[in-house]
C-alpha cells in the first residue's frame, strides 16, 4: 500500500498524520511525504515517511508518474492558494487528478463549512481515515 501524505509550512499536521500511520498500520505501508517546501517533508521523513518530495515542480511529476492508493492533506489540497499560497493551483490540479482517493483534513480556517465535522477533533478525524484505510487494505 503506498500513501502520500501533504502538508505545507511546518508540516505539523502531515508529522501526526505519518506518525499515526505507523503506529497504526505498521512498516507494511509506504509512505511519501510531499511538502511544499524541503522544512515540512524533513518533518515527515523524521515522522516516519519512507520517502519526501519537495517542491511544486516535483510534487506535481510525482503526481502525475506515479499510482498510489490514497492521498492524506489539509482542506487546502482542493482550495488552493490559501496557505500563504503554498499549495498552488497546479499542486491542487495535479492531486484531484490522481486517481486514488483523498482524504481531506477539513481544517475550519478559511469560511469554509463542512457540515458533520464542527463538533469532531482534529485527532478524531485522523482516526476515522486510518480506519477506513485498513479497512479498504483488507479489500485489497
Amino acid at each position: 500500500m503506498k500513501i502520500a501524505v501533504i502538508d505545507t509550512q511546518g508540516a505539523g499536521l502531515g508529522q501526526t498524520v505519518v506518525k499515526k500511520i505507523r503506529k497504526e498500520i505498521g512498516q507494511d505501508v509506504n509512505i511519501i511525504a510531499l511538502g511544499t517546501n524541503s522544512f515540512a517533508t524533513s518533518k515527515m521523513v523524521r515522522a516516519g515517511a519512507n520517502v519526501g518530495i519537495s517542491g511544486e515542480r516535483s510534487i506535481i511529476s510525482f503526481c502525475k508518474t506515479n499510482e498510489i492508493d490514497s492521498i492524506i492533506g489539509p482542506i487546502d489540497i482542493i482550495c488552493c492558494n490559501n496557505i500563504d499560497g503554498e499549495i498552488t493551483p497546479l499542486i491542487s490540479k495535479s492531486i484531484i487528478n490522481m486517481d486514488c482517493i483523498k482524504y481531506v483534513l477539513p481544517l475550519q480556517k478559511y469560511n469554509i463549512y463542512i457540515p458533520g465535522t464542527n463538533t469532531m477533533q482534529i485527532k478524531d478525524i485522523i482516526e476515522e481515515i486510518i480506519n477506513d484505510i485498513k479497512n479498504r487494505a483488507k479489500l485489497i
